[in-house]
C-alpha cells in the first residue's frame, strides 16, 4: 500500500510498527454545533482509509477525540471558547451543548455508513493526562508561564516547521496571528489557560499546578492519542486546515515530551468548496447532512459524491453534482436487483469467461485503492465491471451461478465504497395487492391487452412502485 505522507510530501510504502495491527488517530469534532458536509467529507475519507486497511487484513485500533473544551473561535488561541459560544447561542449549559452535538455527530456518521472508532475520548475526561503531559514539557524546558497562560516555546523545538513547511523568518508578529505581547514568539501556543483576566468567568475549569483553568485545544490530541496508541503510532488523519497549526503543535508538544517520533504517516483531506470558498461555519456558507436529507437525498448519495474526487483534491459541491451522484448510485442498486433476479431465475449454468473478468476487476480495484486511496479510479473499475456484466446479461451470457459470483464481487467492492446499502422503504400498498396487480398485468400482456397493462404500470407508479420487465420476469422497486 502506498500512502502520501504529508510530513515528507511524497508517496511511501506503508509499513506499520506492528505487521498485524495499525494504530490510527483521527481528529474528531468540536461539539458546539452540527458538523457541516465539508467536515463530513473528511470523516468519509478517513472511513474509506480504515476500510482499506481492514481490506488488507490489518487489525485497526482507531481512536477519535471529542473536543468539548478549550477550542477557541480561532485556532491560534484567540476569541472565546467555542463551547461557551454554542451555549450562549442556544441558551443551554456547555455540558448540555456538548452532549447534544456529540449525539448529533454520531448520528451523522452512522447515516453515512461510517464505521465508528474503537475509542471515543472526550477532552474533559482526560484533564489529568493533559496536565501530566504539560508537566513533562515543563521539566524539559519547553514551557514558560505568563499571568494568563502556560505557553509552549516553539523556538525550543527545532523541527517545528517540518510538517507545514513553515517559513519561520517570514512569520513576523502579525503575519500569521495577531501578536500577543505576552508571547515570546508569534507561533507559541497555549497549553493551559488560567481562569483569570478575560477567562476569569470561564465555566469549565479545573485545578492545576499553574492555577485554576482549562487546557488549550492542541494538548488534548497529544495526551489522548499517546494514552491509547503509545508514544509513537502509525497514522494520524485530519483536514488540511489542521496542518499549519493544530497538527504542527501536536508534533511539537508530543515529540518535545517524549523525544520520540510521534506519528509515522500523516494523511490530510482537502476542502469541500462551494463556489470559490471552502465550506466553514464561520463563513455561514455551510450545509448539514440533514439539509441534504430534507431535499430528498439519501446520506449515501453524499458518501458516493465524496468518492468521486481524490481525498487530496478539492471537491466542488453543487446540488446538480449531488443529483448526478444520486442517479449513479441508484444505477448501481438497480444493477444489483437485476443480478439478483438472474441468480434466482436463470439456470445454474456458468460462462467460463466470467470468473476471469471478476478476478481482473478485483485486482484492478485493489491496485486503485492501495495507490494512496485512489477512489475515482476504483469507481471507474466498478463501473467498467458493471457495464461488462450488463452486456453479458443482455446477451444471455451470464448464468445463475455466475450471477452469484458477481453479487459476491460487488459485496467485496462495497466493503470499501460503503454506498450499496439500500434504504428500506415500506411498501405503499399491501404485498398481496402488489402481487395481484403484477399478475393481472402479466395476464393482460399475454392476452394482448397492452392498454390495461400500461394502466396497471401507471397505477403502481402513482403509488411509488416502478416495474421493470426483463427476460427473467418482472422486477419492482419502491421509489
Amino acid at each position: 500500500m502506498l500512502l502520501y505522507n504529508t510530513l515528507t510530501r511524497k508517496k511511501e510504502l506503508f509499513e506499520p510498527l506492528d505487521p498485524k495491527e495499525v494504530g490510527m488517530y483521527t481528529c474528531g469534532p468540536t461539539v458546539y454545533f452540527n458538523a457541516h458536509i465539508g467536515n463530513l467529507r473528511t470523516y468519509v475519507f478517513e472511513d474509506v482509509f480504515k476500510r482499506i486497511l481492514l481490506f488488507n487484513d490489518y487489525k485497526v485500533k482507531h481512536v477519535m477525540n471529542i473536543t468539548d473544551v478549550g477550542h477557541m473561535t480561532s485556532d491560534q488561541d484567540k476569541g472565546e471558547d467555542k463551547m461557551e459560544k454554542g451555549a450562549k447561542r442556544e441558551g443551554k449549559s456547555v455540558w448540555d451543548i456538548a452532549e447534544m452535538y456529540t449525539v448529533a455527530f454520531k448520528d451523522d456518521i452512522a447515516r453515512l455508513n461510517i464505521i465508528g472508532p474503537d475509542v471515543w475520548c472526550k477532552a474533559t475526561d482526560h484533564i489529568k493526562e493533559q496536565i501530566e503531559l504539560i508537566r513533562r514539557l515543563q521539566e524539559k524546558g519547553f514551557v514558560y508561564e505568563t499571568e494568563e497562560s502556560v505557553y509552549y516555546d516553539t523556538s525550543k523545538f527545532a523541527a517545528y516547521t517540518h510538517l507545514a513547511h513553515l517559513d519561520m523568518e517570514g512569520l513576523k508578529a502579525g503575519a500569521r496571528i495577531e501578536f500577543d505581547p505576552k508571547k515570546k514568539h508569534p507561533t507559541d501556543f497555549a497549553l493551559w489557560v488560567k481562569a483569570v483576566g478575560k477567562h476569569k468567568n470561564h465555566i469549565m475549569h479545573w485545578p492545576s499546578p499553574w492555577g485554576e483553568g482549562f487546557p488549550g485545544w492542541h494538548i488534548e490530541c497529544s495526551a489522548m492519542s499517546m494514552k491509547y496508541l503509545g508514544e509513537t503510532f502509525d497514522i494520524h488523519c485530519g483536514g488540511i486546515d489542521h496542518i499549519p497549526v493544530h497538527h504542527t503543535n501536536e508534533i511539537a508538544q508530543s515529540e518535545g515530551a517524549t523525544g520520540k517520533r510521534f506519528v509515522r504517516y500523516w494523511l490530510h483531506g482537502e476542502f469541500l468548496v462551494m463556489g470559490k470558498e471552502k465550506m466553514a461555519k464561520s463563513e455561514s456558507n455551510f450545509l448539514t447532512l440533514q439539509t441534504l436529507i430534507d431535499k430528498g437525498f439519501d446520506p449515501l448519495d453524499y458518501r458516493y459524491f465524496c468518492l468521486t474526487a481524490h481525498y487530496r483534491d478539492q471537491l466542488s459541491f453543487t446540488f446538480d453534482a449531488l443529483e448526478a451522484a444520486k442517479r449513479t448510485r441508484e444505477g448501481l442498486l438497480d444493477f444489483l436487483r437485476k443480478i439478483r433476479t438472474v441468480a434466482e431465475k436463470r439456470k445454474e449454468d456458468s460462462n467460463p469467461d466470467v470468473r476471469g473478468i471478476i478476478d481482473a476487476a478485483k485486482e484492478d480495484f485493489s491496485n486503485a485503492i492501495n495507490d494512496d486511496l485512489n477512489m475515482p479510479q476504483a469507481l471507474a473499475v466498478v463501473h467498467g465491471f458493471v457495464r461488462e456484466m450488463n452486456r453479458l446479461v443482455a446477451e444471455e451470457g451470464l448464468g445463475g451461478n455466475d450471477a452469484k459470483y458477481v453479487l459476491a464481487a460487488m459485496g467485496e467492492f462495497d466493503k470499501i465504497l460503503g454506498v450499496l446499502k439500500e434504504k428500506e422503504r415500506p411498501l405503499p400498498i399491501p404485498k398481496e395487492e402488489l402481487d395481484k396487480l403484477i399478475k393481472e398485468r402479466e395476464a393482460a400482456r399475454k392476452g394482448g391487452d397492452f392498454k390495461k397493462a400500461d394502466e396497471i404500470r401507471k397505477q403502481l407508479k402513482t403509488k411509488g412502485i416502478t416495474l421493470e420487465d426483463s427476460k427473467e420476469g418482472v422486477a419492482w422497486k419502491v421509489v
